[in-house]
């Protein structure tokens, strides 16, 4: 592995002219493909397998004509204090804007509130209730503004009126200018790093160019595979955050072997073969959690997960060939200022002094022992919430006041009951379970009779407030009604109903020979939630099982790659914990500025484990590398690790910086969805970052010593060599002769 990238690189820094020239044809041919591709089919993010998603295709199927999954709107109309909607000023303006909105051409139906008895019981408010033929991505400008007229008319006579549903609502932003503020974050730390324009503009160069390959390319392959707007997020977010990062750690690698007295071309080499082993291995382990997303079964999720591994995958082979391609270009001007105008052993002292990396290792090796047992004992405390983690989708009641749809469920809320935000859909199949006894369906009769059975049944369960008359459909062999909960949508009273009501079924099907499902975004939530809670630990035993082969061929080793798993765990579950204490429980929430706590969104888990899995062993992957490096070539256990962190640990230190920049950006969103999963990745890269790579790693490595790296003699037979540290290039591309590094003190530690 380390000849073959040494050779690559070499070549890619010869030849950097045809490599960048190939490099920006790929881009100008997916960017062509990208403009030239038809519009992705609207696909929808179908959840196969549970109750909630089998009940909308059965609506899909004996409603045709009207989308189960179709934009909708909620107009909600409140009278000026000590008024009525029922005035008859007021009723007037409310069935103006009715009457107005009902002409739009792709508006499906608009239900009068007087005429569907939706008013108050103190007549305070009322809703009109708005349906499309049409999805929210689907409706025209002409529909959006023709509804907002028609509620600026009724605010223009005097009523309080806002919108919900989402037909209005707009898609999230990843972070605006807090994103932007990251990415500036992540340039400086790049300077502060090298100490050069160059050596810190490159990697961001780099990775710009990887993202854009990939979205372009998701953009080329949207219609054939059915990829929607929101593939391409994490794509977008991981391929820059691991690209800065890949080129980071062969950037840095070059300028090492610069240091060491190396020509620029076979520092280039040396670096692609070095650097460059660690940069493919820590790349299949994120590519790895990306793709085993498709495990949990959500089509939604996997085509995330395939595409975000795709970008990771651009960014290894940018990193491979551009990177060396452009040192070919830049071979002095990345170095630092002071190794530009410095003699050759100013340039030796510079690869053999003591840093900051050496002295915390050094320290570390001193007290292994109270070090790993502080790094457990906090990262525990600070995961205790995670036994009150409450999984579900948080809603309108989740955004800003600023928005109409949070000002709207609160006024529903007030005026009908918290339940009223989340009502439950039943959906009847009346046709008869016995046909092959009866030899047909039911009667339209008898349809009516079972699916007035069952509401009435549903209606008298505890905890629901009412429930609408059933509709049957044209056929007459299916029914829908609505049940509308005593309890808000997020409470876990709600998700109990819920399932009590499904209890009920097998009495009510031998009763009237008609069988009912649940579903409405209440219902989808919890069976969401339920599926990923399902999930999670076969992913985990997937992503984990695979990550430590790959790790066992890397270190060759038994205890490291358990380690590495153990700390894994112990960094995301305090990510957990430290995201439960503030979306959840409140904990410093408004310095967030999270304005409403709740249950975590569903698919949080899933996210956080796969991506922060990926990054935590691109962090042991890249320390460890260096460590096993000089284990191999000489070192004592204790001297290894010091070696190890004066050579990486700088480095790495400022990747974790760049990602949490990255990630922190996403804070900045108004959205609480996209608010949570910047700040739960940004929490659990500082946690894997600081405490377990950089404190809790060589804490467990000291106290194991030579056992960290054994490996029984018949496995180290069957596992194939690798070379990631790099030992041919060492016996083929000597050092030159400088200084030798002052490894005393090292040594001095690595018998403590």
């Amino acid at each position: 592995m380390a000849a073959f990238l040494y050779q690559l690189g070499r070549l890619a820094f010869r030849r950097r002219w045809w490599v960048t020239l190939l490099w920006v044809a790929v881009l100008a041919a997916v960017g062509f493909g990208a403009v030239k591709a038809p519009a992705a089919p609207d696909t929808g993010d179908s959840m196969p397998g549970i109750e909630s998603q089998k009940a909308f295709d059965l609506m899909d199927q004996r409603f045709p004509g009207a989308k189960a999954d179709g934009a909708s709107a909620r107009i909600v109309f409140v009278a000026p204090h000590g008024e009525k909607v029922t005035a008859a000023d007021n009723r007037a303006a409310v069935e103006k804007v009715v009457h107005g909105v009902a002409g739009s051409g792709q508006v499906a139906g608009a239900v009068d509130p007087f005429q569907a008895r939706a008013v108050s019981k103190d007549a305070g408010t009322a809703y009109a209730t708005v349906t499309y033929k049409v999805k929210a991505d689907d409706l025209t400008d002409a529909s959006k503004k023709t509804l907002e007229d028609s509620v600026q008319q009724a605010r223009d006579a005097g009523l309080t009126v806002e919108v919900g549903g989402n037909a209005l609502a707009t898609q999230p932003a990843a972070g605006g200018a807090a994103e932007g503020i990251g990415i500036a974050i992540a340039a400086v730390v790049l300077l502060i790093t090298f100490g050069s324009l160059a050596a810190a503009g490159l990697p961001l160069l780099t990775a710009v160019v990887g993202v854009g390959i990939s979205i372009a390319s998701i953009m080329a392959l949207a219609s054939t595979f059915g990829l929607s707007g929101t593939t391409g997020t994490l794509a977008s977010m991981l391929g820059l955050a691991v690209g800065i990062d890949y080129a980071m750690f062969v950037v840095s690698r070059y300028r090492e072997e610069r240091a060491r007295g190396h020509e620029p071309e076979e520092a280039a080499g040396l670096a692609a073969g070095t650097a460059g082993s660690a940069v493919v291995f820590a790349g299949l382990t994120v590519v790895i959690a990306l793709a085993g997303l498709s495990v949990v079964g959500i089509p939604m999720l996997t085509k995330m997960g395939l595409a975000a591994a795709g970008a990771v995958a651009v960014g290894v082979l940018i990193a491979l060939t551009l990177i060396p391609a452009l040192l070919g270009f830049l071979p002095r001007a990345v170095l630092s200022r002071s190794a530009r105008r410095g003699a050759k052993a100013k340039k030796a002292k510079e690869g053999s002094e003591h840093n900051g990396g050496s002295r915390w290792a050094r320290f570390v090796l001193r007290r292994p022992l109270p070090v790993l047992l502080a790094c457990v004992a906090g990262l525990g405390a600070i995961a205790i919430p995670v036994t009150g983690l409450q999984l579900g989708m948080p809603g309108d009641e989740a955004k800003p006041t600023s928005t109409t749809e949070r000002r709207a469920y609160d006024a529903l809320a007030e005026g009908f009951g918290p339940g009223f935000n989340g009502p439950l859909t039943i959906v009847v199949d009346a046709k008869d379970t016995d046909a092959k006894d009866t030899g047909g369906a039911n009667s339209t009769a008898d349809a009516k009779a079972a699916a007035r059975t069952i509401a009435d049944r549903i209606a008298a369960t505890k905890g629901v407030v009412s429930v609408s008359p059933p509709r049957l459909n044209a056929a007459g062999d299916t029914a829908v009604f609505s049940a509308t909960p005593a309890t808000a949508p997020t409470d876990e009273k709600t998700k109990d109903l819920v399932r009590t009501i499904r209890a009920e079924r097998p009495a009510l099907e031998s009763a009237t020979h008609a069988s009912f499902e649940v579903t409405g975004s209440t219902a989808v939530n919890i069976d969401v939630a339920q599926k990923v809670q399902d999930a999670l630990i076969p992913y985990l035993a997937v992503v984990v099982g695979l990550a430590f082969l790959l790790l066992l061929v890397v270190f060759r080793s038994l205890l490291v790659p358990l380690k590495a798993a153990a700390g894994f765990l112990l960094s995301v579950l305090a990510a957990f914990g430290a995201v439960v204490a503030v979306f959840q429980w409140g904990w410093g929430a408004s310095l967030l500025g999270v304005e409403q706590t709740g249950p975590i969104m569903s698919l949080m888990p899933i996210f956080l484990v796969g991506i922060v899995f990926g990054l935590a062993m691109d962090y042991e992957v890249f320390l460890v590398t260096r460590m096993r490096e000089a284990y191999v070539h000489g070192d004592r256990p204790g001297q290894a690790i010091v070696t190890g962190f004066r050579h990486s640990a700088r480095v790495v230190v400022a990747a974790a910086l760049i990602m949490m920049a990255v990630f922190s950006g996403f804070v900045g969103s108004a959205e609480s969805m996209i608010k949570m999963m910047g700040f739960g990745l940004a929490i659990a890269v500082l946690f894997d970052a600081f405490v377990v790579r950089m404190a809790l790693v060589p804490a467990v490595l000291a106290l194991l010593g030579d056992r960290a790296w054994w490996l029984p003699r018949w496995l180290d037979k069957v596992l194939p060599n690798i070379d990631v540290e790099g030992e041919a290039l060492s016996r083929r591309s000597p050092v030159a002769a400088v200084p030798a590094p002052d490894t005393t003190s090292e040594r001095e530690s690595a018998h403590v």
